[in-house]
């Protein structure tokens, strides 16, 4: 990856690919992640790809570029943020899409976000998933999990939420809808009203130029 990346903003030009945004949230993100392409196509791509390999493979060899993956995004998004804001914000991961007690459980965002500086930021995993749901990233379109079905999922783990945060950064790899984003963002908002609260991303999805990636015209 690049060295030095600095952080994109969200913007008019580009917020109608993540139509669960609206014009008042503040999302930041390093890298394009190219939508029905592989791994092979961009270093972005392979990147993510490796990122969301499954714990089960952890037995297999080409595991070891996941733990290579978290330490890359970890250190890039530290090294492109504020310091200043670092030291001061919350960083809160978006909940895989297993459940604590499934066999795939994973914890990558949560490891991305500790890795950002050292000593360790203030990481808190502060919204909790009740339910297992299937990845976006293997659902179908008519599968994908809705806002309002992870608004029913989520709660706030009140063992972990003094002291309130000062800034809290919504942290996870891929934004695509924002659908996950939304529902953490409001999640959050009800329960430390008045806190500024941004999203943070390894990685936005774009499309390729090429329509027959969507079945022709």
């Amino acid at each position: 990856m690049v060295d030095g990346v600095r952080l994109s903003q969200i913007d008019e030009t580009s917020r109608g690919d993540h139509y669960h945004l609206t014009a008042e949230d503040r999302c930041y993100y390093l890298y394009e992640y190219t939508s029905h392409r592989d791994y092979s196509f961009s270093a972005t791509n392979q990147l993510i790809s490796n990122l969301k390999k499954k714990p089960s493979q952890a037995d297999q060899p080409h595991y070891w570029y996941k733990g290579q993956a978290i330490g890359t995004c970890g250190r890039a998004l530290g090294a492109a943020l504020n310091p200043a804001w670092l030291g001061n914000a919350t960083l809160v991961p978006v909940p895989g899409s297993k459940a604590t007690d499934h066999p795939e459980y994973d914890d990558r965002m949560e490891r991305i976000c500790r890795l950002m500086r050292q000593p360790a930021p203030d990481v808190r995993a502060l919204v909790r998933q009740a339910a297992s749901t299937t990845a976006s990233h293997e659902a179908g379109q008519g599968d994908r999990v809705t806002v309002e079905h992870l608004l029913d999922l989520y709660s706030i783990d009140e063992t972990i939420a003094a002291p309130a945060p000062q800034a809290i950064g919504i942290v996870d790899d891929v934004l695509t809808a924002g659908t996950h984003y939304r529902a953490m963002h409001t999640v959050l908002a009800a329960r430390f009203p008045n806190v500024p609260i941004i999203g943070l991303f390894v990685a936005r999805r774009v499309f390729p130029d090429d329509p027959l990636a969507f079945g022709g015209l």
